[in-house]
């Protein structure tokens, strides 16, 4: 038997200078939208407020590394959700980033579900 994965938090970081535009659904079975760097950190904050998930995850704006590489560039670092009454501390347990790959996603939202579960 396996124990559950121990809850987590993200800080998902795009690129702002990042030329780029990826064509893809914000969710599943959505409409495919035309997403810029700014359109990605609008229809992401969008997502986090509509699944009520703004204790576990922060969005920011800031290098996501692949510079020079076909934007947008998104990346997840993932953090241990501490106990509650506990401080977070900040000793990451794990990264992820969808440099040049963001349109291979089936939709935006699986940064969400593939990096919170």
């Amino acid at each position: 038997m396996t124990s559950p994965k121990p809850a987590r938090r993200l800080v998902i970081t795009v690129c702002p200078r990042e030329r780029g535009v990826v064509s893809l659904p914000v969710a599943r079975g959505g409409p495919v939208r035309r997403l810029d760097a700014q359109g990605i950190v609008r229809a992401l904050g969008g997502l986090v407020a509509r699944r009520r998930l703004g204790d576990r995850v922060q969005i920011r704006e800031g290098c996501a590394g692949g510079c020079f590489g076909r934007g947008p560039n998104v990346g997840v670092t993932i953090y241990p959700l501490p106990p509650p009454g506990e401080r977070m501390d900040g000793v990451a347990v794990g990264w992820r980033t969808y440099v040049g790959t963001l349109a291979s996603l089936d939709c935006l939202s699986r940064i969400l579900d593939d990096n919170l579960s």
